[in-house]
């Protein structure tokens, strides 16, 4: 069965629900599925390191926040959880330019969830790195659209 949340759904869930840093990288909510998120982390020289290449960090928190929204879709809207796992694979580096992120829900269950997301360039198109993540999901939280 599917659930889903509206955009503007979503961009309350991150405004309301992640830390103050998570909110500083910018990220803009491009779509929301029933069991996906594509959003756009903004190209920024605070977020980069040597040559203007984007760091693991950005893209990975990223990632997450992207996977977690993508749950609290699949579910029709935010219930706490925590991240049991995260990797991450970089293949290549984004280099001066926004990035486009589209997290997926590959499986959830009552108490965890299974997610992966693709991390590209929006420019150049080239998918740069993928992080795939675990989330055990409270058991009697209540959904709060």
């Amino acid at each position: 069965m599917e659930t889903g949340i509206s955009r503007e759904t979503a961009k309350q869930i991150l405004a309301d629900n992640f830390a103050d840093w998570i909110h500083e990288l910018n990220l803009e909510i491009l779509e929301v599925g029933p069991e996906h998120v594509r959003a756009e982390l903004p190209f920024s020289e605070r977020l980069c390191r040597v040559g203007g290449m984007m760091c693991g960090q950005s893209l990975i928190s990223a990632a997450d926040t992207c996977m977690v929204i993508a749950v609290c879709s699949s579910m029709g809207g935010f219930s706490p959880m925590g991240t049991v796992d995260l990797t991450s694979n970089f293949m290549r580096p984004v280099i001066s330019e926004n990035v486009v992120l589209h997290a997926k829900v590959m499986r959830k269950g009552r108490t965890m969830a299974f997610c992966n997301t693709q991390i590209t360039g929006r420019d150049s198109g080239k998918l740069s790195a993928f992080a795939t993540g675990t989330f055990a999901l409270a058991p009697s939280a209540s959904v709060q659209a």
